[in-house]
């Protein structure tokens, strides 16, 4: 099992995306905190550690934190908007500190888009800038991609934008929109309908296949994603038991996940008892709120077929 910790960081941003799940409060941990919160991954034997935030670019006290991290031989892994690495010598110095591993939010290869999800103008050029270092460093960088009514359009040309100009990208992330929290719920015309964006995340999925690139897809249903089931991190975690635990900075403070256990928010109509995949399928995230039981149908693909993609 690939165990993996979270750490909110701090909850301060240089952006305002408008379906923020985590946004501006202003509060930090402290670097004793951090250190305490590492340890604790560390007796769990945690092999990674997310630093995240807000945005964690922010905290004055992160390359401590990574360097930490590091001698605790837990992988740190930074997930950023990116927008303070279009900054070499800040770049550089994250890396001189431990840091190998960076998860870059991207929303679109359309600079009006990003601009308009990020409430940052500056944001699409700051992301090529961050991109164009990274390249030079010759570290790991992921990409992050909320899905969202905006972007829903055009999935696969994101995709293909970041493998053609940036083709040391190996690893993609779709994350369908959480409707259940904050910014998101003040912000409906951010919402996508799951046929949305079927066809474009398949059309994405395989060409990330034909390039020799691996992704993962978050909170979307497995009746979503015809041919790619074996991808869905939720699936995943279930088949796996993979355990993911999260320290907030808010009153969720301290989240742990396993397998099935802790993944709130899903929930099931009536068709998908009928569903063969039933048993490794979270269900629908965000159902009456955002998304309906009425896009739902059952599968009828035995799933050890997916389960043994998953083991192989």
């Amino acid at each position: 099992m690939a165990n993996l910790g979270y750490i909110q960081i701090t909850r301060s941003c240089n952006q305002k995306c408008r379906f923020c799940s985590n946004p501006d409060t202003g509060e930090s941990i402290t670097l004793s905190q951090a250190k305490h919160y590492i340890n604790d991954y560390a007796k769990r034997g945690y092999i990674g550690v997310f630093l995240t935030g807000g945005e964690p670019t922010l905290h004055p006290q992160l390359t401590e934190m990574i360097a930490y991290a590091s001698s605790k031989n837990i992988l740190p892994r930074l997930i950023t908007n990116g927008q303070l690495l279009s900054e070499r010598k800040r770049l550089s110095a994250l890396i001189d500190s431990g840091l190998s591993h960076i998860m870059l939010s991207v929303y679109s290869c359309e600079n009006r888009i990003q601009a308009k999800l990020s409430g940052n103008p500056a944001s699409f050029s700051n992301i090529r800038k961050a991109l164009d270092n990274i390249k030079d460093a010759g570290i790991r960088v992921d990409i992050i991609t909320t899905i969202n009514k905006y972007n829903a359009s055009h999935l696969s040309k994101t995709a293909e934008w970041i493998v053609k100009n940036y083709p040391f990208v190996g690893h993609f992330i779709w994350n369908n929109l959480d409707p259940l929290n904050n910014r998101a719920t003040n912000n409906p015309d951010t919402w996508p309908r799951l046929n949305d964006f079927e066809l474009e995340l398949n059309k994405a999925m395989s060409f990330l296949c034909e390039a020799g690139k691996t992704f993962r897809v978050e909170r979307v249903p497995l009746c979503y994603m015809g041919g790619f089931e074996h991808f869905s991190t939720e699936t995943r975690k279930i088949v796996k038991e993979d355990e993911r635990s999260i320290y907030f900075l808010d009153d969720k403070a301290f989240v742990r996940q396993k397998g099935s256990v802790g993944l709130t928010g899903y929930s099931k109509s009536k068709c998908c008892k009928d569903c063969l995949l039933d048993s490794i399928c979270a269900g629908l995230y965000g159902a009456g709120k955002c998304y309906s039981f009425s896009e739902l149908y059952p599968v009828f693909i035995p799933k050890e077929t997916i389960i043994k993609k998953i083991m192989e």
